[in-house]
């Protein structure tokens, strides 16, 4: 591990409780789990600020359960709809448009902001958060996919503290942690681990013929559509790599990936005397997010408990990138260059939007991307977010030509 992509959150001195908490994105699945942890120990957070897209019926509930002064919402419909179903007493400030999110997670109003947004909407909030010297629970990969090199650079310059929400990257966190210096000098590698998703040990035929409903159908997660059919196409894991190796500093030569369909071991780290450390845990993304937003404090949560027993058996494969070639794709991008990743999150975004459209099918996703990657000619390393987010907008642009949308 060459550095963590902030100061070594073991090392930093505690954030004291109650922590006003942010959540960007609370009406999706880790916004909602990480409002049952707050629910479950009220006395440790003040929930300040809400942002929840264009989901306005599910963020009036949410308004009205923990009552932040500050809510947000993406468009102007979603935001007429929002003050209409409140509760009669409670006047929040609603902000409006993406610019919003940036707004609560730089303000001062909260010293601890979870990313939760889907996608590379994410980016420039966590840039902000990271910029204002904020302790972010981040769960949105795509930041780092983005730009992780801008937010490294805006951690170290600020002294923001980064918690990883992620379940793989939370537990190699807690692998390291105690184990490996800020500097990672006795790490051999980082193993992710990864369910398979629905269509574990199917063929290629199969795979020509699959369906949103199918790619939707995760055995061992409850998560968003398009966060499974990451799952599903390994693209998930493959964004997971890139991930890792902006967290952690490493090439991706360091990290692997090991299919384990009970989803039992979220991951292990390898050190240098050969000896792996493994995190474990039921499928619940209450465990990681209470991590973070509680660390270096564990609380109970209301859930049931792991019985290695009653699971019986755990197994482990090589992942297939040739059926999965997304995998691989991701590998590729993270290898090629800075802004090579930001093509990948880009054009897979739009992928799967048309797939579960029935617009395109399920093996065109890594079709579109890797012609997408290979049309991109590499930025240079001090690139700004405004060039990423210019290649971003030109994939998207030009994944959709590619399908004849």
């Amino acid at each position: 591990m060459k550095s963590y992509i902030s100061a070594w959150p073991p090392l930093a001195p505690e954030q004291p409780f109650p922590r006003r908490l942010a959540i960007l994105g609370s009406t999706g699945s880790i916004g909602v789990s990480a409002l049952r942890v707050v629910q479950d120990h009220p006395e440790l957070f003040h929930v300040v600020a809400l942002a929840g897209a264009r989901n306005a019926a599910r963020l009036a509930e949410q308004a009205a359960a923990f009552r932040p002064a500050l809510l947000a919402v993406l468009d102007d419909a979603a935001a007429r709809e929002l003050r209409e179903a409140l509760p009669a007493g409670y006047a929040p400030e609603i902000l409006v448009g993406p610019q919003a999110y940036e707004t609560i997670a730089a303000g001062p109003e909260s010293d601890l902001v979870l990313s939760a947004i889907v996608g590379a909407a994410g980016f420039l909030p966590t840039l902000a958060a990271a910029k204002a010297g904020k302790r972010i629970a981040l769960a949105n990969k795509e930041s780092l996919v983005l730009g992780g090199r801008l937010i490294r650079q805006a951690a170290r310059a600020s002294g923001a503290i980064i918690l990883p929400v992620d379940s793989e990257h939370n537990a190699l966190f807690q692998a390291l942690c105690g184990h490996a210096d800020a500097d990672g000098k006795e790490l051999h590698k980082l193993i992710l681990t990864a369910s398979g998703g629905p269509f574990r040990g199917r063929d290629a035929a199969f795979l020509a013929s699959v369906t949103p409903a199918q790619a939707l159908n995760h055995p061992n997660w409850n998560m968003g559509a398009k966060i499974s059919v990451d799952s599903a196409s390994l693209m998930n894991k493959g964004l997971e790599v890139i991930e890792a190796c902006h967290l952690y500093g490493l090439p991706v030569s360091q990290v692997d990936v090991l299919v384990h369909p009970q989803s039992i071991v979220h991951s292990l780290a390898e050190y240098v005397d050969g000896s792996q450390l493994a995190h474990l845990g039921l499928p619940d993304m209450r465990i990681p997010i209470a991590h973070c937003l509680c660390f270096p404090r564990r609380v109970e949560l209301s859930m049931p408990r792991l019985d290695l027993a009653q699971v019986g058996g755990l197994t482990f494969e090589r992942a297939d990138e040739t059926l999965f070639p997304c995998l691989r794709l991701a590998k590729e991008a993270f290898a090629a260059s800075h802004s090579h990743p930001a093509v990948l999150n880009a054009a897979n975004e739009v992928a799967v939007e048309l797939f579960l459209a029935g617009s395109i099918g399920f093996m065109d996703i890594p079709r579109l991307i890797e012609a997408a990657l290979s049309r991109h000619s590499a930025l240079p390393e001090d690139c700004t977010a405004g060039d990423l987010l210019a290649v971003d907008a030109d994939a998207r642009q030009s994944l959709r030509a590619d399908a004849g949308q």
